[in-house]
């Protein structure tokens, strides 16, 4: 496999990677293996990149993540690594595919790399460097794609995750690939307020949230009464769900976050006389986000 040397001695485990191959001199001793092309057209699928992408390739080897991205989708990017030889690799490749217009390779630490243009991350790293970059990650645009081979982030469930049968594949699980893809959710944790007009009469909401990666709970108070309610975030989109029972009627917002204001549709009740309201709410006190049982310390 291919192992980087980053920040005095961690090792990365480069994207470009499947089955031994021969040493490369670089930036160290470097033994390196492609992905199989599968896995890399699989991962650009989930991602969903198209042409108006921006794709980052963390620990990007010969080029090929990135270098399919354009060819095939259109995509613009650059990879990082540390080997200067891969890295002159890689750019012959771009040259080579004629796509140099559209991406171009960094030799970088990718921990110091500034990932902020991206719409879709692509990597293959230890479970450890996962884990430490996790949170540069999640502040990153709500609605960034982010798409791990082999490798997921921890508690943060994956959004979609296949599994793929490679025969030639002889590290990591031999014979299979993992692919994980996650969307960077919006930050939503707080109190939010609406007030509505059902059925002629105003009606205040106060929402409390609490939130971990992508994932909703907390509750709705609707004038004197109280509902607990859960939810989802998918990017910026945002559906949660109160009521349905103890004599509430089933509430389903749904609904755009861009900052601190929501704007969607309240769906009220269920079957027949189920109707369909517009719904905004704003936010008057941000809160935390709740932290995973394997969320690392704070980098000093």
């Amino acid at each position: 496999m291919k192992l980087v040397n980053v920040l005095g001695g961690i090792a990365v485990m480069g994207l470009a990677l499947a089955w031994p191959a021969t040493a490369q001199e670089g930036r160290g001793d470097v033994v390196y293996v492609p992905t199989p092309q599968i896995v890399v057209d699989t991962m650009l699928e989930m991602a969903k990149v198209g042409p108006n992408d921006f794709v980052i390739d963390l620990g990007s080897g010969d080029g090929r993540i990135i270098i399919t991205a354009a060819s095939k989708r259109g995509a613009r990017g650059f990879g990082v690594d540390l080997d200067t030889v891969l890295l002159k690799m890689a750019n012959q490749n771009a040259q080579k595919a004629g796509v140099t217009d559209k991406v171009h390779f960094v030799e970088q630490n990718l921990f110091l790399t500034d990932l902020s243009k991206a719409t879709v991350l692509t990597s293959y790293l230890l479970p450890t460097m996962n884990l430490r970059l996790r949170p540069k990650v999640l502040s990153l645009k709500p609605g960034t794609r982010v798409v791990a081979h082999d490798y997921h982030f921890g508690d943060w469930h994956p959004d979609e995750q296949r599994e793929l049968i490679v025969p030639e594949k002889k590290v990591g699980t031999p014979g299979v690939s993992y692919i994980f893809s996650y969307v960077v959710p919006a930050r939503v944790p707080g109190k939010w307020q609406s007030l509505m007009n059902i059925d002629g009469r105003e009606t205040p909401f106060e929402f409390t949230l609490q939130q971990e990666f992508q994932e909703l709970e907390g509750k709705v108070d609707i004038r004197d009464r109280s509902a607990d309610l859960r939810g989802r975030l998918d990017g910026e989109r945002i559906r949660m769900i109160a009521g349905g029972r103890n004599g509430i009627l089933r509430h389903e917002f749904t609904g755009q976050v861009d900052g601190g204001i929501i704007t969607g549709t309240l769906a009220l009740g269920e079957g027949a006389t189920r109707k369909q309201l517009p719904w905004t709410a704003k936010q008057v006190l941000r809160g935390q986000l709740k932290r995973a049982a394997d969320e690392p310390e704070a980098e000093k």
